[in-house]
């Protein structure tokens, strides 16, 4: 296994639960759109990659495919194992996969591809993955369209400064397949152009809940503990000041999700 991306291994290591516990899933528009474009179905052989805690892996799990995870930090593996004792589970990262070429029918990333070396991984996808056979991405991306959002992800926004995903999608509009095609990841010889489709959900949550959801993120995960505690005491005032949410025992974060997909074409 290839080095992992050092704020991803030491922020996951490190807030695994929290994630687990806080993150939003996936809306079920969005999945079925997904596993119709993959073919996730019985008789194909399935890679869920960089599985995380399971969130993805949990909504495809039970259809019947042949569905391997992978997910190369121990601390998320541990709750993923917890989650779905039954689905195989494999340390590995994406640019360098354990398995045979032209042997995976479909593979799906969720939430992680701006980790990944994108060139590398997508060739080692590509060796991977049989003609014809699809690779599909997904993401819970920031709608802030709503004021005290906003408000919180602008705190989150000094943190992740330097955060990998910033390549490729700022949070303030465009649509994140088009980012990655004018990075020449899909399209060309070996990968078909991307088809997507945009869904959105929100995800309702106690104060504490969106306390440990931007605690889940990496770049807050790796900070010093007096800096962590300064930005979450930062976004516990937007909560417990805004008259959006003060006094309220939920919320809702709304989330626009980018689902896409593209085809090995040889």
């Amino acid at each position: 296994m290839t080095r992992v991306h050092d704020v991803a291994a030491r922020g996951f290591e490190a807030e695994a639960q929290a994630y687990d516990r806080a993150r939003p899933s996936y809306p079920p528009d969005a999945v079925a759109w997904l596993s119709e474009a993959l073919g996730i179905r019985p008789g194909r052989r399935v890679v869920d990659l960089a599985a995380g805690t399971g969130k993805l892996t949990a909504a495809i799990a039970d259809a019947g495919s042949t569905l391997i995870a992978v997910e190369p930090v121990a601390a998320m593996r541990e709750q993923l194992r917890r989650r779905l004792p039954d689905v195989p589970l494999l340390a590995a990262v994406a640019e360098a996969l354990p398995f045979a070429a032209d042997s995976i029918d479909a593979a799906v990333v969720a939430q992680a591809f701006h980790w990944f070396d994108a060139d590398r991984a997508m060739a080692e996808l590509g060796r991977v993955i049989r003609i014809g056979g699809r690779l599909g991405l997904i993401w819970n991306a920031r709608d802030r369209s709503v004021e005290w959002v906003d408000q919180v992800w602008s705190v989150m926004d000094r943190v992740e400064k330097h955060a990998p995903w910033r390549d490729h999608h700022d949070g303030t509009g465009g649509s994140a397949a088009h980012r990655w095609s004018e990075r020449d990841l899909a399209g060309g010889e070996i990968w078909s152009p991307f088809t997507e489709a945009i869904f959105f959900h929100v995800h309702h949550a106690t104060h504490d809940d969106v306390i440990d959801r931007m605690r889940s993120v990496s770049h807050v995960a790796v900070l010093p503990p007096a800096s962590q505690a300064d930005v979450l005491a930062e976004i516990r005032a937007v909560l417990q000041e805004h008259p959006d949410t003060r006094g309220k025992a939920t919320v809702g974060i709304r989330y626009r999700v980018d689902a896409m997909y593209t085809e090995r074409l040889g």
